[in-house]
């Protein structure tokens, strides 16, 4: 039995295993999407006076509030209209979910720790981030409503609007550096971080982070003053709750893209962790998520853009910022010689 446990958790250990699996894969992911929901209540509820959410059940923080909605989403009954396009209207929330969490394959947990190292690992991860918002559109489409539909096309333009300055922003990073690998990023930043090196790109970068995850002030595929729920109108249940954790997901990737890219990933390590495979990815964690906090406390203090004015954000501001930074980068790197 201490053999089988022993080899369980040598196998549980191995970074193909590991990286998706646990850290920064799946148990984390749900393990951040409870808490960062929760802590964006709590938020919220202090800054806008909202006692719900500050007394139920107060000598544990309201967690049981939380709880009472994961057990809701859970059991209740998943309604599906007949008019629907009940293939896409069914596999959209899953793949939506699914791709939001998967660029976390190719993220690393310390300089030897991974799942797979390539050199293009910052184009493979800004790739797969690209698929999730597609399946937003496909559930306004099959929901065959209205509402829906109108959600789904806002998406759309977002996704147009924002991709390009983020990627052009992470891609400075890479000018920068000299590499497309995450790992010779982060590495490179001992000295200093990027965020310093290139502000410009981490500003446009966070903004337009937030910006792609829906978070407030661009909750807008979702503006329930205007369109209700947007795309997701017609969804319940389960289902419902796919697709609401999908952007918290979304957002702690990114997160930890953005930690990795501007804020040295796990440096500056504190000398106890630097020759543990696993240690620095505490770093690492605590970056991000301190990031995906400050997304939930913006929900609290900034009232929801039109539509047109989050646009003008991304294509009057932050793309010419975006290629702003990529000469900004260029500068750097000739008259350093390179980092």
């Amino acid at each position: 039995m201490q053999d089988l446990l022993s080899s369980l958790i040598s196998l549980l250990l191995k970074p193909y295993i590991f990286v998706p699996l646990i850290f920064p894969g799946l148990v984390v992911v749900f393990l951040v999407l409870l808490v960062i929901i929760w802590l964006e209540r709590k938020i919220a509820a202090k800054v806008q006076l909202r006692y719900g959410p500050l007394y139920i059940l107060k000598p544990l923080g309201g967690i049981i509030q939380t709880i009472a909605d994961l057990l809701r989403y859970l059991f209740q009954e998943p309604i599906i209209p007949n008019s629907v396009d009940k293939i896409a209207f069914l596999l959209a929330p899953v793949m939506l979910f699914g791709l939001a969490y998967l660029p976390t394959i190719a993220i690393p947990v310390s300089p030897t720790f991974y799942a797979f190292k390539s050199d293009l690992s910052l184009l493979i991860v800004l790739a797969l981030t690209t698929l999730a918002p597609i399946f937003t559109v496909v559930m306004g489409w099959a929901s065959n409503n209205k509402f829906s539909l109108i959600g789904g096309l806002r998406e759309g333009y977002l996704v147009i609007s924002y991709e390009i300055p983020m990627f052009l922003s992470a891609l400075s990073m890479a000018v920068l550096y000299g590499s497309l690998d995450l790992v010779d990023i982060a590495e490179a930043q001992k000295g200093i971080w990027g965020f310093f090196l290139n502000p410009v790109a981490a500003i446009s970068m966070l903004v337009l982070m937030y910006m792609s995850t829906s978070k407030f002030p661009f909750e807008i595929p979702e503006a329930e003053s205007e369109i209700v729920a947007g795309a997701y109108t017609e969804y319940s249940g389960i289902i419902y709750g796919l697709v609401m954790g999908a952007s918290y997901v979304k957002l702690y990737v990114l997160s930890l893209i953005y930690a990795i890219l501007f804020l040295g990933g796990w440096n500056p390590l504190p000398a106890f962790m630097a020759n543990d495979p696993l240690l620095p990815g505490i770093m690492l964690f605590v970056k991000a998520f301190i990031l995906v906090v400050i997304g939930a406390f913006l929900r609290a203090v900034y009232p929801r853009f039109r539509i047109d004015q989050a646009m003008n954000i991304g294509w009057k501001m932050a793309l010419p910022a975006s290629i702003l930074a990529i000469f900004i980068s260029l500068g750097v790197v000739m008259f350093t010689g390179g980092m």
